[in-house]
């Protein structure tokens, strides 16, 4: 029998989804939908190459084929998890894992680069009311004496996830050849599939919260400003510097974003309160995140395509320079996170960065060594090390700035911030390796599969910057740190 005595039923929010015994099922269900925002996210970036022989794609193009899938995402995740709590949990859940796998589907008989990337944007669609319910599904499911066991469990498995995805995504190309990668999207129909199973046979009940508003006027004006500043800083292609219509765009991009702030601050229901930045703590959490997740993400982005376009490496064996971030994120956030509690986490987040921006400067030293496991290994595991220091300290320090009873927002918000980051990264590195390519006189374009060592050379050159980038961007994090962190002390 579902434990309802010592519930209130007046509120909603503590109904339970489910009987005790129906749990691991929901568990399972929320696994197994982390498991494919996860796996898309970190084998895409390997496959670019691949799609963009099979496809004919430009340099532009393969940006948006993962920045289609981030806009939507990061622009939308709020809104989804405001749908979850005024529509019912569970029902929005399994419809974003449902329209997930409807686009992978898209995704995985794409004819043309266009068409992948509509496939994508409505993929992100999908995961922005997918991704908010996994965590929300586990904390309704269990009570409370259970729920960090499950929430652990839950966290191990998507660490898993991330580790073991690019691997096998890395096997199938080199083994599959090009277009393999169609089946890094079909993958996710057994996945989705069983994950509604578990999810519709045992829930038992999903309250609904009529009276939450969603902030549709918000969504929409995000994912139009933040698609024209990414469209505008992608706009560079074979070695051209950015035009006037992208600088329109550009500008255009930022009024719109004006326009969502004046929106936020007059909604009854904002989907990023804008109240909470008067906390400089969250603040500074935040400009922290979004710097170092820039440079995280960037540097993950166009690793693989200098690696697999420019020097004939495999996709295997490119594969393995996310290893060392796996692994030492999950080594060391368990003790980054205690000690962060004991001495706060503004020390931690200012080394964590400082080791990253060293990561980061040795890729761009021994980048023209060409040298994979001697050179640029270890500086990858320089970066796992600095990610190790700083992903639990940053969510200590963004829960800590606010109260109580905000905390689910502000995780929110964060969220979204780092997966903008990861969209303006994409886009803006994007126009400095097109750049930076044509002014090393490359033969072709940055990220295109070529044996040519004028070819390799100019990608080279070109990568180096997006490295030394994310260098001075993670110096500047760990400054506006420290100096935040003092300010914060003070008050």
């Amino acid at each position: 029998m579902v434990e309802k005595a010592s519930l209130d039923q007046s509120d909603p929010r503590t109904l339970p989804l489910c009987a005790p015994e129906s749990r691991p099922y929901l568990l399972a269900a929320a696994i197994l939908a982390s498991s494919l925002g996860f796996i898309d996210g970190s084998i895409v970036a390997i496959a670019l190459p691949a799609m963009r022989m099979s496809l004919g794609a430009s340099l532009v193009e393969a940006q948006w084929i993962s920045n289609a899938y981030m806009l939507t995402l990061s622009a939308l995740i709020l809104v989804g998890g405001a749908a979850g709590d005024r529509l019912g949990l569970a029902r929005v859940f399994g419809g974003g894992i449902a329209l997930f796998v409807l686009a992978s589907m898209a995704c995985a008989f794409a004819p043309t680069a266009s068409f992948l990337i509509s496939a994508r944007a409505v993929q992100g669609l999908g995961a922005a009311f997918m991704v908010p319910g996994s965590l929300a599904l586990i904390s309704r499911a269990y009570p409370k004496e259970e729920r960090g066991k499950a929430i652990g469990t839950w966290a191990a498995a998507a660490a898993v996830t991330s580790a073991l995805g690019p691997i096998i995504g890395g096997v199938a190309l080199t083994v599959g050849g090009p277009d393999v990668w169609r089946w890094i999207f079909a993958v996710n129909l057994p996945l989705g599939l069983l994950a509604l199973y578990f999810l519709f046979i045992k829930i038992e009940q999903d309250p609904s919260q009529p009276e939450r508003g969603i902030d549709i006027p918000g969504g929409v004006s995000a994912v139009l400003g933040l698609g024209l500043i990414a469209w505008a800083l992608s706009g560079a292609e074979h070695g051209e510097a950015v035009s006037k219509a992208s600088l329109y765009l550009g500008l255009a991009g930022v009024g719109v974003l004006f326009v969502f702030l004046r929106i936020e601050a007059r909604s009854p229901h904002p989907m990023m309160p804008l109240s909470l930045f008067h906390n400089s703590g969250f603040t500074v959490a935040n400009v922290a995140s979004f710097g170092i997740y820039f440079a995280f993400s960037a540097i993950l982005m166009y690793l693989p395509m200098v690696v697999i376009g420019g020097w004939g490496e495999s996709e295997i064996t490119t594969s393995a320079a996310y290893a060392p971030l796996s692994v030492f994120i999950a080594l060391l956030s368990g003790f980054s996170g205690r000690l962060a509690g004991r001495i706060g986490p503004a020390s931690l987040l200012v080394g964590g960065s400082l080791v990253l921006a060293a990561g980061y400067a040795a890729l761009a030293l021994v980048i023209p060594t060409q040298n994979f496991w001697g050179a640029v290994m270890p500086a990858m595991c320089l970066q796992g090390i600095g990610m190790g220091l700083v992903v639990a300290p940053l969510s200590t320090a963004v829960m800590g700035s606010v109260a109580p009873h905000a905390t689910g927002t502000a995780s929110g918000i964060n969220n979204a911030v780092i997966r903008m980051s990861s969209l303006i990264a994409v886009a803006a590195m994007g126009s400095v390796v097109a750049i930076g390519y044509g002014a090393a006189d490359g033969p072709a374009t940055f990220g295109e599969i070529m044996q040519d060592p004028g070819h390799a050379a100019a990608s080279n050159a070109a990568f180096i910057k997006v490295a030394w980038a994310a260098c001075v961007i993670c110096l500047t994090s760990a400054v506006i740190t420290a100096i935040g962190g003092r300010t914060a002390a003070r008050g």
